[in-house]
């Protein structure tokens, strides 16, 4: 069976919408997930899946946790080899102003082929950079994530589609988990 990372916006950010992990994984294993890991507090969660189809599992979660939950919770979902790629494809990393505590990867939850970003019009920030690969943009904000304008609410406007950003250590620790070794 492959194995599938799952990550959930917006859960148990400053009490909003909270959903507990043992709960999570209850409704996981429900949908017939198997060996389902979470990590950290934030809807992260990495199991195997009888099917590749991440699409499809992240929509059959967003509507379970709908059902569970009574909110609506944005879904990323990736295979195994998804997260490998968007782990060695990180175009920021090894630049030598860079330091990975600054680096971020935000998921774009659309469809490939969604109208691309025109970069000249991304408002960063001082020191700020961004690369987008596909449906992941990768970000550098030193000034930390909490006060760049280059956010999920950006990308959600500019690119009419839905996001979810982790930082890299939490991305690492996710493709670990994908690659069945501990986060």
């Amino acid at each position: 069976m492959p194995r599938m990372v799952s990550m959930i916006r917006g859960i148990n950010v400053a009490g909003a919408r909270p959903l507990k992990m043992a709960k999570l994984r209850e409704i996981y294993e429900r949908l017939g997930f198997k060996e389902v890991r979470t990590y950290l507090q934030s809807g992260n969660a990495v199991c195997r899946v009888g099917s590749g189809d991440a699409g499809r599992h992240a929509a059959a979660i967003e509507r379970a946790i709908k059902e569970e939950c009574q909110y609506q919770a944005p879904v990323s979902a990736l295979s195994e080899e998804a997260i490998s790629a968007v782990v060695a494809s990180n175009p920021l990393i090894g630049r030598p102003s860079v330091n990975p505590a600054f680096l971020h990867v935000t998921f774009l939850m659309a469809p490939s082929g969604a109208s691309p970003l025109d970069r000249s019009r991304v408002p960063l920030g001082p020191g700020e950079d961004i690369v987008i690969v596909g449906n992941v943009a990768y970000l550098y904000c030193p000034n930390g994530y909490g006060n760049t304008k280059i956010n999920n609410a950006y990308f959600e406007k500019a690119l009419s589609t839905r996001a979810t950003t982790r930082n890299w250590r939490t991305v690492l620790a996710l493709e670990r988990m994908a690659r069945g070794l501990e986060a």
